[in-house]
């Protein structure tokens, strides 16, 4: 609405400003409507002067409110402001007091013709101090361009705004344009010439008035360019003369025909013209105040939108468009913001999908990581861990929270007993060492002894610069080849002992035969005292070559569904009448567990007499026996008061061949262990509190015998407290 209103003053005050011209060379219009153009022409300022005012109220509240483009608005109202004032000012005072003294010049007889003169003089004077200012002013530019390649006409463009020429040209020395900068087309096509530049060569300026067949005046100024090339450049300047000069002179040429008409009308003339060039001046100023306001808002309406657009897109909506309302530059910077924020929008989607498809792989990837048997240790370049999966946190047994801030050579801190193995690890780890690296190490945590592979590798430069430490648990792997070498000992050892003993103790009770009845007394007891000692030997013999034959004998096992506190009554019936007190603690409704009865009363034989053993000399021994129900299946735990185990013996519990019995020989707990790992079971020994050592063999609900028994991965463990002597096989 402000703007029709706005174009409507203009168009009204650009009818009146015609109107005003024409009264003023015509008399007879003048006299006959002189009253209701100066009203109409009052009422166009006053209601310009009110539409300002409303502009400047709109204006101050959103400078208030802090509206985008308030401040623009505000600057190009100033610029307007002050570029129609200032001109608009000083050739209205000008031209007021010119002509006030002009016209009461023309009434005075005596000098009408001198004050023609001075009038025409006083033209060209100010056509001439116009000249000489373009001239001025050229020199001075061309001395700003210098050795420029004022070849360019966008060189040539500010420099013709800068001057305020109609036309600014380089011309080379034979009159050939270079460049050129015109608001429109060629005004003097033919110029310079080559007298012209002759002269502005010797010279260095030369300067004249042209006159074209409208009567239209202008300024040329042609001017040599410093340059240290070889070739001589001009700067030819064509700007039109002020138009208040020419009007002035044009009225001079109209006053001089019509001067005896105008002496009758000399105070009219006064106030048609102050009255013409009042209006012309409140018109000019209001209009560019008001079109200021009008172009303020054109200018700051799609900054203001693209703005409100860039704070969406702070925000993430990328669905905020501006309409494209125009072809200048606005328009297609507005088309490239909206370009933008499509791509914006196209790649945020893509981050998106990215970042789903990154998570989903980062979970992928831990849940293999968390689900490996094996440990898996990340580090970057400087040994800060980066991931760290369950199987090494179990295996080494430490705080993922308080590694994440400390190196690796710094583990060992948290984890006392990791200190050597982490300072060997940190040896391997380094710049020079590119190439992966394998090595077994062992080291003693709260299950006992335990063996690791380690290897470890260098990630490439490309990915991360940093580690990665894999780390396998093979102390069950060791212990079963540890079991296989020694069975299949035992098993050389019975076929090679066992095949003499029978014809030892043969050859033996025959020498007492043949000869117990040849020999004296006296020798006759020697001879039977001997071969007791053979047979009594060569029976010893015997069993123990048994007991390799069971230890290295291949699995028998003829499992079946088991009552495990059924099984516990029977077998502890045999030892009610040891000077013992046995303590059952059996679980009711304990699920049956699939097992050989068999050899679990083998089992439970042996553990019970190596504990009756242990409790040989103990002041109120006592025998715990108890059974409960795990998430596989059940546990079994036979404890005892004795003194314990030694914490050098407890390591090596389970192989052959190891006792502190007197008469031992070692294969007891190791058939035990055979035993439990047949039914895919695990067996673990500890020392007990205050004293005494603890049993503890757990057993699944089912398992498929037919697999081998490395199928399980439950390595037995051991583990020790309050460490002391006692005998154990």
């Amino acid at each position: 609405m402000i703007r029709v209103v706005v174009l409507a003053c203009v168009a009204l005050g650009i009818a009146l400003i015609a109107l005003l011209f024409r009264a003023s060379s015509n008399n007879a219009f003048f006299a006959e409507h002189y009253t209701w153009l100066f009203w109409l022409a009052s009422t166009l300022t006053v209601g310009l002067l009110a539409l300002i005012v409303y502009q400047v109220w709109s204006l101050w509240r959103k400078l208030k409110r802090r509206v985008f483009g308030a401040k623009l608005a505000l600057r190009l109202m100033a610029v307007f402001a002050l570029m129609a004032v200032i001109p608009g000012g000083l050739v209205y005072t000008i031209s007021v007091q010119f002509l006030n003294r002009s016209i009461d010049s023309w009434f005075d007889v005596p000098v009408v013709d001198k004050a023609f003169e001075s009038a025409l003089r006083l033209g060209k004077s100010a056509l001439e101090a116009s000249l000489n200012d373009l001239s001025r002013h050229g020199r001075a530019a061309a001395e700003r361009l210098g050795e420029l390649p004022a070849q360019d006409a966008d060189l040539l463009r500010p420099l013709r705004t800068q001057l305020g020429a109609d036309e600014v040209a380089v011309v080379a020395a034979d009159g050939t344009v270079l460049a050129l900068a015109s608001g429109r087309t060629r005004l003097f096509p033919d110029k310079p010439s080559a007298a012209e530049i002759r002269e502005a060569s010797k010279k260095g300026l030369f300067k004249s008035l042209e006159t074209q067949s409208d009567r239209s005046i202008y300024l040329r100024a042609l001017l040599p360019l410093p340059s240290s090339a070889a070739a001589t450049r001009f700067l030819h300047i064509v700007q039109a003369a002020p138009k208040d000069l020419v009007k002035d002179e044009q009225s001079v040429d109209a006053g001089i025909s019509d001067y005896q008409q105008l002496v009758l009308q000399r105070e009219g003339l006064k106030q048609l013209f102050a009255l013409t060039l009042t209006l012309a001046m409140l018109l000019t100023l209001f209009s560019a105040i008001s079109l200021s306001f009008l172009l303020s808002d054109r200018l700051s309406a799609p900054l203001s939108a693209l703005a409100e657009s860039t704070r969406a897109i702070a925000k993430g909506d990328f669905t905020k468009l501006n309409p494209v309302k125009s072809r200048d530059e606005f328009g297609v910077l507005t088309q490239s913001f909206n370009t933008m924020t499509r791509q914006l929008a196209e790649a945020s989607d893509v981050v998106a999908r990215k970042q789903i498809e990154l998570e989903s792989a980062n979970t992928y990837l831990e849940s293999i990581l968390g689900r490996l048997t094996s440990g898996v240790v990340t580090l970057d370049e400087q040994l800060y861990v980066k991931t760290i999966n369950a199987s090494a946190q179990a295996m080494l047994g430490i705080d993922p929270q308080a590694v994440h801030s400390r190196k690796f050579s710094e583990w060992g801190e948290l984890v006392t007993s990791l200190a050597p193995l982490i300072a060997d690890i940190g040896t391997l780890l380094g710049p020079k060492r590119d190439r992966p690296w394998e090595r077994q190490f062992a080291y003693q945590n709260e299950g006992g002894p335990r063996t690791l592979l380690v290897r470890g590798t260098k990630l490439p430069a490309t990915i991360d610069s940093g580690y990665v430490i894999v780390f396998d648990d093979i102390t069950g792997l060791i212990q079963a080849q540890r079991d296989a070498a020694w069975g299949e000992v035992a098993r050389r050892l019975a076929h090679e002992i066992k095949n003499p003993l029978t014809p030892i103790q043969l050859s033996a009770e025959r020498l007492q035969m043949k000869l117990s009845g040849k020999l004296p007394e006296a020798e006759r007891d020697i001879l039977a005292r001997a071969t007791q000692t053979i047979v009594a030997q060569v029976g010893a013999l015997k069993g123990m070559v048994d007991d390799f034959s069971l230890y290295s004998r291949a699995s028998r096992l003829a499992p079946s569904d088991v009552d495990l506190n059924e099984l516990v009554r029977e077998v502890l019936v045999l030892y009610e009448s040891m000077n013992v007190a046995i303590d059952l603690q059996l679980q009711e409704g304990l699920a049956p567990v699939f097992a050989d009865p068999a050899l679990l009363r083998q089992v439970l034989h042996n553990l019970i007499q190596n504990a009756l053993d242990a409790l040989i000399g103990i002041e109120h021994p006592r025998l715990l026996v108890s059974t409960q129900t795990t998430a596989t299946g059940a546990a079994l735990v036979i404890e005892d008061n004795g003194s314990g185990i030694r914490e050098d013996v407890i390591a090596h519990i389970f192989e052959p061949y190891v006792t502190t019995k007197p008469r031992g020989t070692g294969l007891g707990l190791a058939i035990v262990k055979k035993i439990i790992d047949e039914h895919r079971g695990t067996i673990a020994v500890a020392n007990a509190q205050p004293h005494g050592a603890r049993v503890t063999i757990e057993l699944t609900r089912s398992f498929d015998p037919t697999l081998p028994v490395g199928a399980r991965d439950k390595p037995s463990s051991i583990s020790s407290s309050n460490p002391s002597g006692v005998q154990a096989g």
